[in-house]
C-alpha cells in the first residue's frame, strides 16, 4: 500500500465535538514510552477501530484540532488521519492526544508542510511516531461487565430513582453506562450514598461512590451513551473481599476459556 492510499475502517463514532477535546499530558505526570513499531501500529489501530477523538496541538498553541485515524497499513508503519470537516494543521511540530481504555495517550509528528489526500482535503497520510507516551488512568485493575451480566447500581439522588447498568468495576471503582436523558443530575463531583450495587443473586454491596469523569460514547444499538466514572469512597473491608472474589472468578473463567481454545 502505498503512503498516499487509505482504507476505510468500520468505525463506531461520529466526528470528534469539543466537549471530546483533550488536554495534553503534563511534563510532570509519570508517564512511560511506548517505542517498539508493532506496539505503536496494534495502539493505532485500536484508536482507527473504535473512531476515538485525536486531539492536535501545534507548537505553542493551546488551540486543540480535532480528528480520528481512519486507518492504518497493515504492512507499513503508516496511518491516515481524518480532520474534521474544515480543519487543518499548523506546519511544523504537532502533538497528538487520545484515550485508549484506561490509558492517555500522546505522541509527536513533525511536518513542514502537512499533505493531504488528493481531492480529500480532511485525510492527511502520516508515518508512526517513534515514541508514543502513555499515563495509565487507573491505579486498580478494571475489568468490563461479562456479557450476558446483569450489573445494576441502584440509588437516590434528590428525591430521583436511579438504575444504571454497571459497565466496568474494579477495586478502584465502577463505570456506569447509561442514555444522556437518564444522566441528567449526574454531573462530575456528586457524591452518590448508600449504593446497591448487584452484581448477581451471591454479591450484593452497598457502598459510596463519587462521580469522577463523564464522558459520551456512543453504541451501534443503543445510539448515544454517557459513560460515568465513579470512585469509591471508604469502601468497607468486606464489600472490597466481594470484588476481588468477583474479579477472580472472571480471571478464572477467562483462562480456562483460553486453554480450551488452544487445544
Amino acid at each position: 500500500m502505498q503512503l498516499n492510499e487509505f482504507t476505510t475502517v468500520a468505525v463506531r463514532k461520529g466526528p470528534p465535538r469539543a466537549q471530546d477535546a483533550i488536554a495534553p499530558i503534563p511534563a510532570t505526570a509519570n508517564a512511560y514510552d511506548m517505542t517498539t513499531e508493532d506496539e505503536i501500529g496494534d495502539t493505532l489501530t485500536l484508536l482507527a477501530e473504535s473512531g476515538e477523538a485525536i486531539s492536535m496541538y501545534g507548537t505553542g498553541s493551546r488551540d486543540v484540532v480535532l480528528g480520528r485515524i481512519l486507518s492504518v497499513d497493515p504492512e507499513l508503519p503508516h496511518f491516515v488521519m481524518e480532520l474534521n470537516e474544515g480543519a487543518t494543521l499548523p506546519p511544523g511540530k504537532v502533538t497528538f492526544v487520545a484515550w485508549l481504555r484506561s490509558a492517555k495517550l500522546q505522541f509527536r509528528l513533525e511536518k513542514s508542510e502537512w499533505k493531504s489526500v488528493s481531492g480529500k482535503p480532511t485525510l492527511i497520510p502520516m508515518v508512526f511516531p517513534e515514541t508514543c507516551a502513555v499515563l495509565n488512568r487507573r491505579t486498580t485493575e478494571r475489568l468490563e461487565t461479562p456479557l450476558g451480566a446483569n450489573y445494576l447500581a441502584s440509588f437516590v439522588v434528590n428525591g430521583i430513582p436511579y438504575e444504571i447498568p454497571v459497565y466496568d468495576y474494579s477495586l478502584g471503582g465502577i463505570g456506569l453506562r447509561c442514555s444522556k436523558y437518564l444522566s441528567k443530575g449526574l454531573i462530575r463531583g456528586r457524591k452518590l450514598v448508600d449504593v446497591r450495587l448487584d452484581f448477581g443473586p451471591e454479591t450484593v454491596i452497598s457502598a459510596e461512590l463519587e462521580i469522577r469523569s463523564t464522558r459520551s460514547c456512543r453504541s451501534f444499538l443503543l445510539g448515544e451513551q454517557i459513560h460515568l466514572g465513579c470512585k469509591f469512597v471508604n469502601l468497607q473491608p468486606e464489600a472490597e473481599s466481594k470484588i476481588k472474589a468477583l474479579m477472580d472468578q472472571v480471571a478464572s473463567a477467562a483462562l480456562a476459556r483460553a486453554a480450551c481454545n488452544l487445544r
